[in-house]
């Protein structure tokens, strides 16, 4: 599973004109589902997701995690991760099949509601328009292949 997560000032989600999800101060997240990922990748991006200190602390180092940061959480999914390039035209048979990237998708989006968070989402195989004012700027990429188990 991979994850690009990106602290913004705001961010939201729009599908045919309508916003679908919004949030203030906190993370995006786009979120990539491969082939193979299981119950327990959901649980550990989840984990780290909602655990990373990229918040400033008084001093100006990244120190504070979300919670403590009082941030929300904006998370889309984002099959295009799992993008094979090699190419000049991308190929996406790394990427879950839609049954299984909705399922981890939604395991992922209710893992970090279970740790508190308020928690917008895009909608799932949707066309979506994501627009983002990043703070900092930081992002980060997380790969639950690289994650320490």
């Amino acid at each position: 599973m991979r994850a690009v997560v990106t602290r913004v000032t705001s961010a939201s989600v729009t599908v045919a004109g309508e916003t679908v999800g919004a949030i203030g101060p906190g993370l995006l997240v786009l979120l990539g589902v491969h082939r193979d990922d299981t119950e327990q990748q959901a649980d550990r991006i989840a984990d780290r997701i909602c655990g990373l200190r990229i918040f400033e602390d008084a001093a100006g180092k990244m120190n504070i995690n979300p919670a403590d940061a009082g941030a929300g959480l904006l998370i889309v999914s984002q099959f295009t991760l799992y993008a094979d390039c090699r190419s000049r035209r991308p190929g996406f048979t790394a990427a879950a099949g839609p049954e299984l990237a909705r399922e981890l998708y939604e395991r992922v989006i209710a893992g970090c509601r279970d740790r508190g968070f308020t928690v917008a989402a895009g909608e799932f195989g949707a066309d979506m328009a994501v627009a983002s004012v990043n703070d900092g700027p930081v992002t980060i990429l997380l790969d639950t292949a690289e994650l320490p188990a």
